[in-house]
């Protein structure tokens, strides 16, 4: 992790422990007057939108919107956009649905565990608090014409008043409490004219929202120095655009200039010169997108402007996501770490569909979008749209991103995903080689996903590691060595990859060094060929290694594979390798999980060469 991170990480947890850290977050925070709420309706900054009166967005009082609004008023709530959960009419905020446990709130945050077993996962405790769900209630309160003002104003009053300043679990992530200021700035802005909105309400939540961005910004290197991902990207961004949105807190001209210094620099640094993110996730990738959309529009409203750096990888980022995107349905590989983060969903569509998020940052960077279906364009509306212009965009057949080692084959039918990387930043999943293969539209050979980040240690080996990627493993062993959490050691690395296209195949070859743990100088090559316009692939694996250990070539199917398709295989003499198969898992949504069957080849010779087509 290099030694800036291990000192700064040191010396941050001898601060927490000891309780030096504790002193810099106060409970008994004063009270403050900043601005009447006239003046604030008079002169606050330009936001998407001046108001829900002047919004002009198609009203479509869908039945999936009146579902979950009912759900939501019966007291069950959507988790990570996927599971509905039992929480009441009247939850807590502190007690987590998934293991009924409930967290102390006369603890300071810093004293609340990261693991704790008999807690379970706390992003269930956060989900709510992320205030995500505000998007559905406003959306409602558009499409139906009613008025959620005073609903959505007791659930904030309520969140303020159960969750004292620095207390409790909910002020543990400086990013949830950055996602939570966003969401309540945009329902502010919506309910800016509300008569339900009054004077004392307003000064209250102000109150909240200053000393929430204060502690944002006192403990933003915590994710500057050693989280450096998404997080980093949404907590520099919140400092920029409260000081910005709420320019009478005292602090504002601070929080504007470093938070946009901050941000300009992950930005070009976490998002790599192919378009590519570090973070190696398809679903964290789209994070930053929505965030990306935030800043350009929002900036742009306030005659504000980011390096001129911000607005190249945003293009990036959006030529990498579109190929790599089933137009069909707007999915994306289920590849990279997946904790089911949404942040403003402001459409109807499926969870998986990226559409709207990538038609959304292509009206921010040029006042275009690609895809005009009714749900994918609602978005750009809800971002202050007034007209916009459609354009192409023109897939290649074979791609390389090289910097963040991803490799694409697409053809009439199909649509071929292959990870071949070198990392500089950390990884999350042990899935080098992994091979995704799309036919007619289905993800018949996929990533099984991420589950959850905080559960049984053979789930976390299972999901994070090689078994759950179409690979290879050596023995039993992972390309690297599990660490704790999120570490890896003895990081897998690229040493090279092609991808070219032939009279009758595309072929891609990529050789990686791999399983340090167990000795040096092994290595795995992968050789895939692609027949053109035909559902064929064949694969040929070797690992080169003077270990008494099989090499176990590895398959997650779709649930009727075999009925659809053949794969069969042969070892490094051309002999027939019967498959097994073997228990696995498939989770689509963080926190659901399904079993399935996954597809082994195994062998002592030191290659498999596996032939895939359709019957």
């Amino acid at each position: 992790m290099g030694v800036e991170y291990i000192a700064y990480r040191s010396i941050y947890e001898i601060k927490r422990k000891s309780g030096l850290l504790k002193k810099k977050f106060p409970t008994n925070c004063k009270t403050q007057n900043f601005i009447t709420l006239e003046e604030w309706r008079n002169n606050a900054p330009p936001f998407f939108f001046e108001g829900k009166e002047n919004l002009n967005i198609n009203k479509r009082k869908t039945e999936k919107l009146k579902e979950e609004f009912e759900k939501y008023k019966s007291g069950e709530l959507k988790f990570f956009n996927s599971k509905y959960y039992k929480i009441g009419k009247n939850y807590d905020w502190l007690t987590n649905p998934f293991t009924n446990y409930k967290y102390d709130i006369n603890e300071h945050w810093t004293e609340i565990k990261d693991i704790d077993p008999k807690a379970g996962d706390i992003k269930y405790v956060w989900e709510k608090s992320r205030f995500s769900f505000l998007f559905m209630l406003i959306r409602y309160d558009y499409h139906f014409e009613v008025d959620n003002s005073k609903l959505i104003f007791n659930e904030i009053n309520s969140w303020i008043d159960a969750n004292p300043i620095n207390m409790g679990p909910n002020y543990k992530c400086s990013q949830e409490t950055s996602l939570r200021l966003l969401n309540w700035t945009f329902a502010l802005y919506y309910y800016k004219n509300s008569q339900n909105l009054d004077e004392l309400f307003f000064n209250k939540i102000l109150n909240s929202i200053y000393w929430q961005l204060k502690h944002v910004y006192s403990n933003i290197n915590f994710s500057r120095k050693t989280v450096r991902n998404n997080h980093a990207i949404t907590e520099t961004l919140m400092l920029y655009l409260g000081a910005v949105l709420f320019p009478f807190f005292k602090e504002s001209e601070m929080w504007k200039a470093k938070g946009k210094k901050w941000f300009e620099e992950e930005i070009n640094y976490q998002i790599y010169d192919d378009g590519t993110h570090l973070q190696f996730s398809m679903n964290y990738h789209r994070v930053v997108i929505q965030l990306l959309t935030w800043a350009l529009i929002l900036s742009k409203k306030n005659n504000m402007s980011f390096d001129s750096k911000v607005l190249k990888k945003a293009k990036l980022s959006f030529n990498f996501l579109t190929n790599n995107l089933n137009s069909s349905n707007g999915f994306l590989p289920n590849y990279g770490a997946n904790d089911g983060a949404l942040f403003f969903k402001l459409n109807n569509c499926e969870y998986r569909d990226y559409r709207p998020q990538i038609n959304a940052l292509s009206y921010a960077i040029d006042d275009t979008i690609i895809y005009d279906n009714g749900n994918s364009v609602e978005d750009i509306f809800w971002y202050g749209a007034k007209e916009y212009s459609k354009k192409r965009i023109e897939l290649q057949k074979e791609r390389e991103f090289k910097d963040g080692g991803y490799y694409t084959i697409r053809d009439e039918n199909s649509f071929t995903f292959i990870r071949c990387g070198k990392y500089k930043d950390r990884p999350s999943h042990a899935d080098n080689l992994h091979i995704d293969i799309w036919d007619d539209d289905k993800n018949i050979l996929r990533d099984a996903g991420s589950y959850q980040y905080n559960t049984t240690e053979e789930l976390i080996r299972f999901f994070n590691g090689t078994k759950s990627h179409n690979s290879v493993i050596l023995g039993e062993n992972d390309q690297m060595l599990k660490g704790s959490r999120f570490i890896w050691y003895y990081w897998s690395q690229a040493i090279s990859a092609e991808l070219s296209e032939k009279e009758d195949h595309f072929l891609f070859k990529g050789k990686i060094k791999a399983f340090q743990q167990l000795s040096k100088n092994i290595y795995h090559t992968r050789v895939v060929k692609k027949y053109k316009n035909l559902s064929k692939w064949e694969i040929t694996d070797t690992v080169e290694h003077h270990l008494d250990l099989p090499i176990i070539q590895i398959w997650n199917p779709i649930n009727n594979f075999l009925d659809n398709y053949k794969i069969t295989a042969v070892d490094g003499r051309n002999i027939k390798i019967d498959f097994s198969k073997k228990q696995g898992w498939f989770s689509e949504f963080y926190g659901v999980k399904e079993e399935t069957k996954q597809i082994l080849f195994e062998t002592n010779s030191n290659t498999i060469k596996t032939i895939i087509q359709k019957n």
